[in-house]
């Protein structure tokens, strides 16, 4: 017979480690708390990194698969966004951990191998005993890159998904990491957590009594963090200097159909106001720009954008979409090299993943309506290892005003929601990544101790 609140802890829906204690010290490289979640993640063998823009995820992943490398006597294949890869092997190089960039599977060797996820189809995913996600959210929506993703992972061991931005107020996304880590499917967790909500089949909330049990699912395989002290850590120098968003607003032609302008709802409406405008914001940008003596980015949503832009700075490297491989890696890696003063690329190209805190100045040339857009490319440069103050400037026309109330409608939304999250999360995470056995140094006497007279 078992006493009731055993009763009650057997019931609770959580997932039990896969993994294994790791042998000998985890990297030193890291800071304290790095090292206690990477502990975690290792001896939960299938876990997710919710962690900030800045807080070190590339130095984790790498020690983590480095473990579960020497560990199972297999490869690792970390799995990064284009133009990523080779950055990723500089912070291996930081790290003491050997990364190979990989473009097939015969290029894999023993250890730590990263390649692109447009390159996944090169590979054999039975050669491997771990896998990492870095910028997991790619699995985000049901297209065929998840559903490549996640059946290439299916059968290796151990997986560790990587992101800064899973949508808090997205359970699907969340649903579709677990699925990839192989903890439950999409599926079963809209079961078992939610309820549906009359014939629109996206449209699920998490059932009243079940949202404490939800979120203590979610905190048994993954980890959110937006800084140190969230686990009870000091943030040392991951407090960051100020951060100043400059709006600027440009006039535009408008159409011939209204008397007066009228401000672009659809996206019909969007795009073609985007168009109008385009001319007046590239000569902003491109004034700003010359006019500095520091180094920019500039972030472009069209390809007229980034084209004009990048003839009206001549001291700028662009990076498109149909450029080779071997420029779109070397490119951003000349530009922080400093051989070029600018850079101008669009967001789903360079903006997950890089690197680029020794600027402190950047642009866009014109908004989407995707407010993780714009918070991905500002954490471009305001993340740790930021010394100056960063200036964000924002380009919009005039009849853009639906544009810029969504996106700060977005943000405002998105903190909320992450708060809740980080709220129902905080306590478990600190019980279970504190709680693990902190590395120390035994104490070796060399003399035998001698008491002193008056004792």
């Amino acid at each position: 017979m078992i006493e009731y609140g055993e009763f009650l802890s057997r019931k609770r829906l959580t997932v039990p480690p896969s993994g294994f204690d790791p042998r000998g010290k985890i990297n030193p490289a890291l800071f304290d708390w790095q090292r206690d979640i990477v502990r975690w993640g290792i001896r939960k063998g299938k876990a997710a990194l919710f962690e900030d823009c800045g807080l070190g995820k590339t130095g984790q992943q790498l020690t983590w698969a480095d473990h579960i490398s020497s560990h199972t006597g297999m490869p690792v294949l970390d799995v990064a966004p284009l133009a990523v890869a080779s950055q990723t092997k500089g912070e291996g190089d930081k790290f003491g951990i050997p990364v190979r960039v990989c473009r097939s599977q015969d290029d894999v060797r023993a250890g730590v191998n990263v390649t692109n996820y447009e390159m996944l189809e090169h590979f054999a995913p039975q050669v491997f005993g771990g896998i990492v996600l870095d910028e997991s959210s790619i699995l985000k929506g049901d297209g065929p890159m998840r559903k490549r993703v996640t059946e290439f992972a299916a059968r290796i061991p151990y997986r560790l998904a990587c992101t800064a931005t899973p949508a808090p107020n997205d359970h699907m996304e969340l649903g579709n990491h677990a699925e990839f880590l192989g903890i439950m499917s999409k599926t079963e967790m809209l079961s078992t957590f939610f309820v549906h909500d009359g014939g629109d089949t996206s449209k699920w909330r998490l059932k009243g009594h079940a949202e404490d049990a939800f979120w203590r699912w979610v905190a048994s395989w993954a980890v959110m963090i937006r800084k140190p002290s969230d686990l009870g850590y000091a943030d040392g120098a991951f407090e960051l200097p100020p951060l100043t968003y400059h709006q600027h607003t440009v006039g535009a032609e408008w159409s011939a159909e209204f008397l007066f302008p009228v401000e672009a709802k659809t996206m019909t409406e969007r795009r073609n106001a985007r168009r109008d405008s385009l001319e007046s914001r590239v000569k902003l940008a491109a004034d700003l720009v010359n006019e500095s003596p520091e180094q920019w980015i500039c972030w472009c949503n069209l390809n007229a954008e980034s084209e004009q832009l990048t003839d009206a700075i001549p001291t700028a490297i662009q990076v498109t979409g149909s450029d080779k491989q071997e420029h779109k890696e070397t490119a951003p890696l000349r530009f922080i090299a400093g051989e070029f003063k600018d850079l101008v690329s669009k967001p789903d190209i360079l903006g997950w993943g890089m690197n680029f805190q020794h600027c402190h100045k950047a642009l866009a040339c014109g908004l989407s309506d995707s407010w993780e857009s714009l918070y991905q490319i500002v954490r471009r440069i305001w993340r740790f290892g930021q010394k100056m103050p960063v200036d964000f400037h924002v380009i919009t026309g005039e009849l853009e005003g639906a544009v810029v109330r969504n996106i700060e409608r977005k943000e405002k939304q998105s903190a909320q929601m992450a708060a809740s999250m980080l709220g129902h999360m905080r306590e478990i995470n600190t019980a279970e990544i504190r709680g693990t056995i902190r590395e120390s140094e035994s104490y070796k006497p060399q003399r035998e101790m001698v008491a002193p007279a008056w004792l």
